[in-house]
């Protein structure tokens, strides 16, 4: 599938047309999805009636890009991987980074897969389909942005669009071994995006290189009115970026992040990934972020707490899952939620409201908040020694599907290296670094997370293009 770049090349020189473009995807899609189960639903006529009308002088002017299933989109269903959504619900309006994406020309084509509400690691919790990993189909994508992230890796998107609230951008771009790009909290509007966790949540772009998710983040970035966190910054033209030296770049290597439970593989090509980005002149430097340890706790109260705060409008009345076995106003409220959401949900909710709860809000809630201070500091004193911080994205490569369905905590403890960026509210990416063999000897992808200052884009998308274009692993992935 050619990238971002090459399409645009195509067009400009009269090769290829926005419409063929569509229907080769479609044709695509109708061959590969039905083992991959990335998409829950697209639209080809939509996308081709788009295609006709479209303005090629723009930035990403008939560039097709893949939504997921958690962004409105005015017309078309927004699921959110639920049952609660599948049944009846159209989105009304155009998110902002739909907008945004319109307004450069793109085409939102086909709803990708996700875990329920973007809660989990995998997308096994989502109530339309389990998707697949594209180098192995016996095994998760990564969650909660999987179907984004397999249906780019698998061809059948040329980039997409994911959400990141505790890693579930980078977390999939890893395993299925594309770039995924979580932006400074504020950086992108969350208008029209389906909260989960309002102070965690970002919309980012999943490509197949470094040039392709510059392109994409400039896109979607910048102030909207809509979005009261969405911060009026003035944004950078990121594909300047592109091709800069990263000589004399200061790169910290956190040392929590590098203990044990870390698998050789992965360890082995992210250390290896340093050395790459050493030889291009940049200079590693020994750091630590000493509450690493407390991140885990401290997110998954903050992040559930919000969870149940927000999810508390599907109550049956307005919009989604309507019970049909309620006698009065309260049993439509509890039936209705209890026929809608999936047990994953259903956890984070009660485990939400519990901290929540009178006598625990504040030796929880309070305390996590006070925490997730110190973690934010402990970023702020790196990058005064550091330009950028390089780590691990996950602690071992993809898992097979089912292998951590019934332990929940094994799950969340695989988010151990993303959810600081979150709760810190800074920049982060990963790229392609490598390979690792299963005992059958498929090759599954290993991702490199280089996590910057706030508002340091610009940063990560210079080292993270000179490390790609240094070795072969985004060819070969």
């Amino acid at each position: 599938m050619p990238t971002i770049t090459q399409l645009r090349a195509s067009y400009q020189s009269g090769d290829l047309t926005p419409s063929d473009a569509i229907r080769s995807l479609a044709e695509t899609i109708e061959s590969r999805d039905p083992e991959i189960k990335g998409y829950i639903s697209y639209d080809t006529e939509a996308a081709l009636a788009e295609a006709e009308k479209v303005d090629l002088s723009l930035p990403l002017g008939g560039v097709p890009i893949a939504i997921k299933d958690v962004i409105n989109v005015k017309g078309q269903p927004c699921t959110c991987g639920s049952k609660y959504l599948a049944e009846n619900y159209t989105a009304p309006y155009d998110a902002g980074v739909i907008k945004k994406l319109r307004a450069a020309g793109a085409i939102p084509f086909g709803r990708a897969n996700m875990d329920e509400f973007a809660m989990g690691s995998s997308t096994e919790n989502s109530a339309i389909q389990t998707t697949r990993n594209p180098w192995d189909t016996s095994r998760i994508p990564g969650g909660s942005s999987g179907g984004s992230a397999a249906v780019v890796a698998a061809d059948e998107a040329i980039a997409a669009l994911g959400s990141d609230t505790g890693g579930s951008i980078r977390q999939p771009a890893a395993l299925c071994g594309c770039v995924g790009l979580k932006p400074t909290y504020g950086r992108v509007s969350r208008y029209g995006l389906v909260a989960f966790a309002s102070s965690l949540d970002q919309i980012g772009p999943m490509t197949q290189t470094v040039e392709d998710a510059a392109l994409l983040l400039q896109a979607i970035s910048g102030h909207d009115s809509h979005d009261s966190t969405c911060i009026d910054e003035p944004v950078p033209d990121y594909s300047s970026f592109i091709g800069q030296d990263i000589k004399g770049l200061k790169v910290g290597l956190p040392k929590e992040y590098f203990a044990e439970g870390l698998d050789s593989g992965v360890k082995s090509a992210v250390e290896t990934a340093i050395q790459q980005l050493e030889s291009l002149g940049a200079e590693p430097v020994e750091i630590s972020l000493p509450h690493t340890e407390y991140a885990v706790a401290t997110y998954y109260i903050i992040a559930t707490a919000e969870a149940s705060t927000n999810l508390a409008r599907f109550d049956g009345v307005r919009y989604g899952h309507r019970s049909e076995n309620a006698g009065n106003l309260i049993e439509q409220y509890h039936h209705s939620r209890e026929e809608g959401f999936g047990e994953e949900v259903k956890r984070r909710i009660i485990l939400g409201t519990y901290v929540l709860s009178s006598g625990y809000y504040d030796a929880y809630y309070i305390q996590a908040q006070k925490v997730r201070t110190l973690i934010r500091k402990d970023f702020t004193d790196a990058f005064e020694k550091v330009d950028l911080i390089a780590s691990p994205v996950t602690p071992s490569p993809a898992f097979k599907i089912g292998e951590k369905s019934d332990d929940p905590l094994a799950m969340y403890l695989a988010d151990i290296y993303t959810i600081s960026a979150n709760l810190a509210g800074i920049c982060g990416i990963s790229v392609p670094c490598g390979f690792t063999a299963t005992d059958d000897g498929k090759q599954l992808p290993i991702g490199l997370q280089l996590l910057g200052k706030p508002f340091g884009e610009g940063e990560l998308i210079k080292a993270a293009h000179a490390y790609e274009q240094a070795t072969d692993w985004q060819k070969l992935a």
